[in-house]
């Protein structure tokens, strides 16, 4: 008689489950939000504006409405941080005493005033002819050395781009100077003035302390800014909306939020986290990410634009680096017996695991992946002022937001624990 009884009481329990997730998760409470976040009021939510306040705002008070905790005890859901961007106004350069062109200069800096010389203990690098620049520049930008950078001539053209170079940054006493040239001078002397300015911005960061397991943390994410307003297009829209981009990932992450402060089971600590400076170099979850020692986030579930449907059609995504841990696998266990798919990443030429806010914990050894459904091969509105909520399917979103709760239930109760990332395979 026992027996049947259980399996009754875990039978009734899994069907309030369903009825709780669907009245939490559904197109008309999905749909709230991302009309709030992708409207015209919110003008693109452009970095740097006072329109990504306003996003920043309403996501607080979501979190606020949700009942989550402050990260660290702060008054506020905002994490402030800083960037500093840099303008050289003046600078001189010899090598082996003869004057180098101010034009053949790039100095990527945080710094008011630099004055250096062979005996400053810079590290020497070359960029030579038919080098990939782009693979040298991530190598510098991962390093915290002080470099001066010779690059060979047949760059000329190209040269002044690299002013972009550590343009906008954190503040570091770091020095990167470039100088177009082949050989290395023996002895070599730069002064520099900057204009320097610094610029405030904020993620927004909201915290459900895990029962058993406070200090192993599970991070749910998304970026909330975009590319605010440029020049009007055909019809004269000049707002880029991002309303798949990614205000689908900031819904799904408030929406996620709201369902597992309603649930209260979850062993591990999770956080919900939007991101700020996506779309100018992922600033905000590189801020985000140096707050938590890695070996203590357990899985990183990253969302980025899941209004559209997939190459598969509805109730599908796909995992970015899905082969890199075996998290995925995870995930379709937890979701076996249900007729959404995960699949992995069919753009690995784009190479889709570096370009979102996931890249800095994975790069550190972190199971963290984007689920995504945009098809970038063929994705219409991406960029573009016709990404708007117009273009969306509620219905199919709200889908794929329960499947990510469903698929994370082991995860957050701390009975699977994913993979990590081999380091030494990351490219």
């Amino acid at each position: 008689m026992k027996a049947p009884l259980i399996v009754f009481i875990l039978l009734s329990c899994g069907r309030l489950a369903a009825q709780n997730i669907d009245a939490i998760i559904n197109p008309s409470a999905v749909e709230s939000i991302e009309k709030v976040l992708s409207s015209d009021a919110m003008r693109g939510r452009g970095t740097f504006t006072p329109d990504i306040d306003r996003a920043a705002a309403f996501i607080q008070s979501q979190f606020r409405k949700a009942g989550l905790k402050t990260w660290n005890g702060s008054s506020s859901y905002l994490q402030p941080f800083s960037l500093v961007q840099a303008k050289t106004v003046s600078v001189k350069a010899t090598a082996d005493g003869v004057e180098v062109p101010a034009d053949h200069i790039v100095i990527a800096s945080t710094s008011r005033h630099i004055s250096m010389d062979e005996n400053s203990g810079y590290q020497t690098a070359f960029v030579k002819a038919g080098d990939n620049l782009g693979t040298v520049m991530k190598y510098l930008g991962q390093d915290h050395t002080n470099y001066l950078v010779l690059v060979d001539t047949s760059f000329t053209k190209i040269f002044p781009r690299l002013s972009r170079f550590g343009q906008q940054q954190f503040s570091s006493p770091r020095n990167v100077i470039f100088i177009l040239g082949t050989t290395a001078p023996t002895h070599y002397t730069i002064t520099a003035d900057q204009e320097v300015q610094e610029q405030k911005l904020q993620n927004v960061v909201g915290i459900l302390p895990g029962r058993s397991k406070k200090n192993e943390y599970v991070i749910f994410s998304g970026h909330y800014d975009h590319l605010g307003v440029g020049k009007p297009d055909e019809k004269g829209d000049s707002i880029y909306n991002g309303a798949n981009d990614d205000a689908s990932g900031s819904t799904a992450v408030i929406m996620l939020a709201n369902y597992f402060t309603k649930l209260k089971n979850n062993e591990r600590t999770l956080v919900f986290v939007t991101f700020t400076a996506e779309e100018i170099g992922g600033y905000g979850s590189q801020y985000f990410s140096r707050q938590f020692d890695p070996a203590n986030v357990e899985a990183m579930f990253n969302i980025e634009m899941i209004g559209t449907e997939s190459k598969w059609g509805v109730n599908s995504a796909y995992i970015t680096g899905y082969e890199r841990t075996d998290m995925g696998k995870i995930l379709e266990k937890n979701l076996m017996g249900t007729p959404f798919t995960f699949y992995p990443d069919p753009y690995p030429q784009q190479q889709l695991f570096y370009r979102s806010d996931n890249a800095t914990l994975a790069r550190q050894g972190v199971p963290a992946h984007t689920i995504s459904t945009s098809k970038m091969d063929s994705e219409k509105y991406y960029h573009t002022q016709g990404d708007e909520i117009s273009t969306l399917d509620m219905k199919n979103m709200a889908l794929i937001i329960k499947s990510i709760a469903l698929s994370a239930r082991t995860i957050i109760a701390g009975t699977d624990t994913p993979s990590r990332v081999d380091t030494s395979q990351l490219r």
